[in-house]
């Protein structure tokens, strides 16, 4: 019996999918830590991209293919990441 549930465990394991946590490329863009926000304006960057300085409103859907760049007070960029 214990191995019936063992299986069944492992089989539901199986159907659990963890979102692509780099659909939007952010891992490929983590060296912009740091930088200052001007740096942006000579990239190209997808469509829909959220720059989120402080007190910017954004919603809280998820989107796994949509890039998000987090800038600070003074203008540094802080954090990119997809959703």
């Amino acid at each position: 019996m214990a191995r019936l549930g063992l299986l069944f465990i492992l089989a539901l394991a199986g159907c659990v999918t963890s979102p692509d946590e780099n659909a939007c490329g952010a891992a490929g863009m983590q060296d912009l830590i740091g930088q200052e926000d001007d740096v942006l304006a000579a990239m190209t960057l997808p469509q829909g991209t959220r720059f989120i300085y402080p007190g910017t409103p954004v919603t809280e859907d998820y989107s796994a293919s949509r890039l998000n760049i987090d800038i600070d007070r003074s203008g540094r960029i802080t954090g990119v990441w997809c959703g």
